[in-house]
């Protein structure tokens, strides 16, 4: 499976040089064979031998003139080639424009941490999973309070599972695998059922990291790379944009991607969110969430049960026993499911096996900018109120099922339900449900979520 998922990763970008000159050298490294030479000639010829018999080293001792044309052919061909090539940026060039996609970052850049302050909210962004890592809000009486999940360092981020070892089967069964905390999941979010999906008669087999099923991309999903910053504003209106090439066959999904998701901070109290993906080769389903982990006390205040939540979406997608749905809809009405009116987390939950980890319809009431109002969250201890908007078909609603003791900023324990997750979406499984509205997306099309988190006090 692994050997299948990298097979691709060599034959990314032949598509991006001109259809004229399949072998014209990158504009970063002109001529790459002849500045490779010395080194790893090295390598791959046999040592010079007075009685070496290698049929190779023989002709070319025996025709050394034939090389020297071929050497003198390849070479003027070459230099034709950039020279002739009507291709400008294919030329080194110390000013190109900086924002040329799809062309990927030649190295990961290093993990960092990114401040925007906007007024009455700050908020810390890494570029790992371009992740929210705190969120100080106001309460009723002005006292800021960090109200994300997260961990003190970046590290703890980073970890994934890349084998099936003992260790990581254990943590995927406490875990159901890593908490993500505050993070973009992609390259489709939720669970797609068995790993497999068949897209233009082809199927495609992905890594199992949530048996029997693929949950939020993989084992390195969008959550676990290392983002580009692409632009940085501080000031009055404080934005960060991150960028991310996914290559064809990353974690078995097909084609190309190049993704971007900017964080801003308008009116002084809301967290704006605006991811894009752009598929450039091939056909490849496309479904980013945020997930950051909520709660409204303070993430060390303990659990978020006392909470009130309201979800606008009057029915789910029920699921089966490995939480895939069944592909029906079913009415929230008379079900421990009914949030259309601000219910407490706690009142019903023990009505839930496990605990609520479930998709809920978006019904689209109310609208503001062009987006949906998906659910409001009220902490009655501190007074904050957190509004979502999106323009998403589902949101998943999570009550922490999965955190156990999981030591995170400060030294704060996260335990069961110490945070909620609604992460709007496309349905989970879409890419195998006919029914539910598509999340395959074609080459150029754009793939587009917006959400706000709009905070104020009761």
């Amino acid at each position: 499976m692994e050997q299948l998922v990298g097979v691709h990763h060599h034959h990314h970008h032949h598509s991006s040089s001109s259809s004229l000159s399949p072998r014209t050298p990158s504009p970063t490294h002109p001529l790459p064979h002849l500045l490779r030479l010395p080194s790893s000639s090295n390598r791959l010829r046999p040592p010079d031998h007075p009685h070496s018999s290698h049929p190779v080293s023989k002709l070319l001792r025996v025709t050394p003139p034939f090389f020297l044309v071929l050497l003198a052919a390849v070479y003027l061909l070459a230099s034709f080639t950039i020279f002739s090539s009507p291709a400008a940026s294919l030329r080194p060039s110390k000013n190109r424009p900086k924002l040329l996609l799809p062309m990927p970052a030649p190295s990961p850049p290093p993990p960092d941490l990114f401040e925007l302050h906007g007024g009455r909210i700050q908020a810390w962004i890494t570029n790992v999973g371009a992740t929210v890592t705190s969120l100080l809000v106001p309460d009723n009486n002005g006292v800021l309070g960090d109200v994300v999940l997260g961990f003190d360092s970046l590290d703890p981020y980073q970890e994934k599972c890349s084998t099936f070892n003992d260790a990581c089967l254990n943590n995927l069964k406490l875990n159901g695998t890593s908490p993500y905390f505050g993070c973009i999941v992609g390259r489709v979010a939720n669970r797609i059922k068995d790993g497999k999906f068949t897209l233009n008669d082809k199927q495609y087999s992905l890594a199992i990291n949530n048996p029997p099923n693929t949950l939020h991309g993989g084992f390195k999903g969008f959550d676990k790379i290392i983002w580009e910053v692409a632009e940085y504003v501080k000031g009055e209106n404080p934005s960060i944009t991150f960028k991310y090439y996914s290559k064809d066959g990353e974690e078995g999904f097909p084609g190309d991607v190049s993704v971007t998701a900017r964080y801003s901070i308008l009116a002084s109290t809301t967290l704006k969110l605006e991811m894009e993906a752009i598929p450039l080769n091939k056909a490849t389903p496309i479904s980013l969430a945020q997930h950051t982990y909520w709660n409204l006390a303070g993430h060390n205040s303990g659990d978020v049960l006392a909470h009130t939540v309201q979800i606008l979406g009057s029915q789910i997608t029920p699921v089966d026993e490995t939480s895939i749905p069944t592909g029906e809809m079913m009415p929230v009405s008379g079900s421990p499911f009914n949030f259309l009116t601000e219910t407490t987390i706690g009142s019903r939950i023990d009505q839930v096996p496990g605990g609520y980890d479930h998709n809920f319809v978006i019904d689209c009431g109310e609208v503001k900018s062009g987006l949906c109002h998906v659910a409001k969250v009220t902490d009655p201890s501190s007074s904050r109120v957190l509004d979502i908007w999106a323009d998403a078909p589902g949101v998943q609603f999570y009550t922490g099922n999965f955190l156990n003791g999981i030591v995170g900023k400060g030294g704060a324990v996260y335990g069961k339900h110490a945070g909620l997750c609604l992460e709007t979406q496309g349905f989970p499984n879409a890419v195998n449900q006919p029914n539910f509205p598509s999340v395959v997306f074609q080459p150029g099309e754009k793939y587009s979520h917006t959400m706000l988190f709009e905070f104020s006090t009761k």
